[in-house]
């Protein structure tokens, strides 16, 4: 009997601009690059969703990225410009759950009541939840079937404060590390801009664009069960 086959549920934003000056946004393509190649190597199936389905916008190509240019030529950047409505999506069909980042999930993300249910559902089910940079913010506001918030006592990485001065501050709408900690999370950094990921059982975050690659490995280790 063959071995079934992982599966991952990248959830993205939908949201094109964000805050006072109307900056452009949507996920950060890199954040998605890298982890969907890390998982495809590693036989792990992947599918996108979106609150309201269809294409999402995408922010931040750098043609110089390799990762990013063999993504936008995958069957999988095809998939993903047609995401499914999460709505429409069963959480028990899936291993993991993956927010990426981009400033547009301070939106979109935050608060929706399909994203905490699915998250909770998540972690409710003891399976792996995963964000990185500003996607932690899907984990805001979220509470377990025990009524508990997710993220009491639980430790984090995401985008800080540090990171978000001259890069965004005047475009969202809290620092994210420090609603974080508002909530109970034992957050933590690197140096703005270095790679930190951090693992809390089945909870992997990381920090930055350049966390991304090891967010998806912290979580493949997990989908092995290979973690030390």
């Amino acid at each position: 009997m063959t071995t079934p086959k992982h599966k991952v549920l990248f959830i993205l934003t939908n949201t094109q601009t964000i805050g006072p000056n109307n900056r452009p946004s949507g996920y950060e393509f890199s954040e998605v690059a890298r982890p969907y190649l890390s998982f495809i190597a590693n036989e792990i199936d992947v599918d996108f969703a979106t609150i309201q389905g269809g294409q999402p916008p995408e922010d931040g190509f750098n043609p110089d990225d390799a990762a990013s240019v063999v993504f936008r030529g995958s069957v999988g950047f095809e998939q993903l410009n047609n995401s499914i409505p999460l709505h429409a999506i069963n959480p028990d069909d899936y291993d993991a759950v993956f927010f990426p980042g981009g400033l547009g999930p301070m939106v979109d993300l935050l608060d929706d009541p399909t994203v905490n249910q699915t998250i909770a559902h998540f972690a409710d089910t003891n399976r792996i939840i995963g964000a990185v940079c500003h996607g932690p913010a899907a984990l805001l506001n979220v509470t377990l079937a025990d009524g508990s918030p997710l993220l009491h006592n639980k430790r984090v990485a995401a985008f800080t404060t540090a990171e978000e001065i001259g890069h965004s501050e005047h475009d969202v709408p809290f620092m994210l590390d420090q609603k974080l900690e508002s909530q109970g999370a034992l957050h933590s950094a690197a140096p703005p801009f270095a790679p930190h990921v951090v693992v809390d059982g089945q909870l992997v975050t990381g920090q930055n664009p350049a966390s991304a690659a090891g967010v998806a490995h912290a979580m493949i280790a997990r989908l092995y069960h290979t973690q030390t």
